[in-house]
């Protein structure tokens, strides 16, 4: 139940379920593709609050020329002089696209607001401003769907030392993910300030537990399934062709190629 702590998933029905989830993806993949529609798909929430993996799910098992992930770098000093939103826009779909926002211009209503990136009246700006252009966003036909993902303070920093101690995750934390714990209430404000202004009736916010990775992974992909009216559009009919015989090609020698060594060979 929604709020309270749920046991956590059983690997095998997860893992079950997530098959079932990406094969309907792949049929929302081409659906979008077909019929030229516009999806964009937001994950926001704290750090260490699961939408990387979530994002890594979702784009699994899809084609990466429909579907892309934008991740935003810090803005250059050229796009701190542009308006805010433009760095964004470039970043749309086309007709025919998914793109999911690994965080998005939400960016000013958290990270950079918390943490002095921006001041108050730019701030206060983008909120007003936020909605205004997400209804332009929805009223063009773009299909806009926001996740927050809502990780517990014991949760988070349990993560936080897990990703500390793995040398194949500790690239994930930064000074300012640790900083973040001692900036909670804050971050609590700015969230609860960005739901009152931004959780609009055209695009509204949904929200995550996420405590539970699994769990909240089967949701946000079950959700994301249920809220598009997709349809499975029938492959094209495809048959494998015989070989031709040989025309006298010779393979070039073997040892005129530089190959990889076979580091496998040595296990």
């Amino acid at each position: 139940m929604v709020g309270e702590k749920a046991e956590k998933l059983p690997r095998k029905v997860y893992e079950k379920e997530l098959l079932r989830l990406q094969t309907e993806l792949v049929k929302l993949q081409e659906w979008v593709r077909a019929t030229g529609t516009r999806l964009v798909v937001v994950f926001e929430g704290r750090d260490a609050a699961g939408k990387g993996g979530t994002i890594q799910r979702v784009s699994e098992h899809l084609n990466p020329r429909v579907a892309r992930i934008a991740a935003l770098p810090k803005p250059t000093e050229r796009e701190r002089g542009q308006w805010y939103f433009q760095r964004y826009v470039e970043h749309l779909p086309a007709a025919g696209e998914i793109v999911l926002f690994d965080r998005s211009w939400y960016n000013r209503a958290g990270v950079e607001h918390v943490m002095g990136f921006c001041t108050k009246e730019e701030h206060q700006l983008f909120l007003r401003q936020c909605p205004v252009f997400e209804r332009m966003l929805v009223e063009d036909g773009i299909l806009l769907r926001k996740y927050w993902f809502s990780v517990s303070d014991t949760e988070q920093q349990e993560r936080f030392r897990r990703r500390l101690e793995d040398p194949l995750r500790r690239w994930k934390l930064s000074p300012m993910d640790l900083e973040s714990i001692t900036r909670w209430e804050a971050y609590s404000r700015a969230k609860d300030d960005m739901l009152v202004h931004t959780d609009i009736t055209e695009s509204p916010w949904y929200v995550v537990e996420s405590d539970d990775k699994r769990r909240a992974r089967l949701n946000t992909i079950a959700h994301l399934l249920s809220s598009v009216p997709y349809d499975e559009v029938p492959p094209p009919v495809l048959e494998l062709p015989d070989r031709p015989g040989s025309t006298g090609y010779q393979r070039t020698p073997r040892d005129l190629q530089t190959y990889v060594p076979d580091h496998a060979a040595r296990l």
